[in-house]
């Protein structure tokens, strides 16, 4: 794709559908002699669920890493409501992620809190909010997906891994954020549990009309919470559109991975 092919879609999306919630261009970050991104392109319209997918290292962590700015890419633009976040100061950086929430892999619950303090962590943080308060509001959002009040008295660790993603769900939404970012989302559920999850993901997400962000490899949650889809590889977005044609795009290298077919242009590299 070429520079003016860029700027003609820009100018499309931004006539037609309003500026993305979230724009990457020519985004690259390296480690070393190792290449993991290489000129990432995509648009996150507002409002939507995009669902990034890729086999393990091709860059989708590293991608939401660098939106977020844990990591500082080597060259490329990151626009968060159509504001560049390299020229914003600390304190207008602090604002957007204010309004972000994380839902990580593994849940990344801390097991000294009970689950309460869990959920209301960001909002305690910042005094946001009292400690009687957050209890209310804890029970509020859990209620939200699918606990008991009494939950909140517990630890991480009595809880079952499907309660502990949920744990970790009702703390991702518990400060109203307007983009969520979901990490391998259904990852060590079983394919019940796995669904139950999706389900309350796309019900908070509307409820919040946020804007979501996620990284899977796991074709059938993307085709739940997903409106649309990108596939990355060798650090590249190699295609984009609907979730639901996942396994269908006429893109080979989208419909092996999404199949998970052995034969097809996505090979296994061997270390040399």
């Amino acid at each position: 794709m070429t520079p003016r092919d860029l700027g003609e879609r820009d100018s499309v999306n931004r006539q037609g559908e309003g500026i993305p919630k979230i724009r990457l261009r020519g985004l690259r970050k390296a480690f070393g002699g190792k290449v993991v991104l290489d000129g990432v392109d995509l648009d996150v319209h507002a409002g939507r669920s995009m669902v990034i997918l890729g086999g393990s290292g091709s860059g989708k962590s590293v991608t939401i890493k660098c939106i977020l700015g844990l990591i500082e890419p080597d060259s490329g633009l990151i626009e968060i409501d159509g504001r560049d976040v390299s020229k914003l100061s600390r304190d207008e950086r602090a604002q957007i992620l204010d309004r972000t929430g994380m839902l990580f892999q593994n849940g990344a619950l801390f097991d000294s809190l009970p689950v309460w303090e869990n959920v209301c962590f960001k909002l305690l943080a910042q005094k946001r909010i009292t400690r009687n308060a957050a209890r209310d509001k804890a029970a509020e959002v859990l209620a939200q997906v699918g606990l008991a009040a009494s939950v909140g008295d517990l630890s991480p660790s009595e809880l079952s891994g499907g309660m502990q993603k949920r744990v970790a769900l009702a703390r991702a939404i518990a400060a109203q954020p307007d983009i969520i970012f979901f990490d391998e989302p259904t990852t060590g559920l079983d394919p019940i549990m796995g669904a139950v999850i999706d389900g309350l993901i796309v019900d908070c997400v509307k409820k919040l009309g946020a804007t979501a962000f996620s990284i899977t490899h796991d074709m059938a949650s993307a085709r739940r919470i997903g409106d649309d889809a990108a596939m990355i590889h060798k650090g590249r977005i190699v295609w984009t559109g609907p979730a639901n044609a996942l396994g269908d795009t006429g893109n080979a290298m989208v419909d092996q991975f999404a199949r998970g077919e052995r034969e097809g242009p996505i090979q296994m590299e061997l270390r040399k």
